[in-house]
C-alpha cells in the first residue's frame, strides 16, 4: 500500500529494488551496504522492527511441523502457527 516503509536487509540494497518499492509509494528502509558510495537515510529505531519479526520467524522454525510443512491445508497450518505461538 501507499505510504507504508518497507523494511529489508543489506542483501536488498540496490537501485532497482529502492525504484521499485518507491515506484510504488512506499518508502524503503533498507541499511547500506559498506561498499555503497551514495548512503540513503535508514532509521535504526524502525529496523528493530524488523529484527523482531525475523526473530519470531526464526523461534517458529523450531517446531520441526512448521519448518517442513507437514500440513498441506493451509487452515491446519495457520491453527499449527498460532499453537506454536501460543506455547512460546
Amino acid at each position: 500500500p501507499e505510504r507504508c516503509i518497507v523494511h529489508a536487509d543489506r542483501a536488498y540494497d540496490t537501485n532497482r529494488v529502492r525504484d521499485l518499492i518507491e515506484s510504488q509509494g512506499a518508502v524503503p528502509n533498507i541499511p547500506p551496504k559498506r561498499t555503497r558510495v551514495w548512503k540513503s537515510c535508514f532509521s535504526k529505531t524502525l529496523y528493530k522492527g524488523r529484527n523482531a519479526i525475523e526473530r519470531m520467524f526464526c523461534r517458529l522454525k523450531d517446531c520441526r511441523r512448521l519448518a517442513t510443512r507437514y500440513d498441506r491445508n493451509a487452515t491446519n497450518f495457520l491453527g499449527a502457527i498460532h499453537l506454536a505461538a501460543a506455547i512460546m
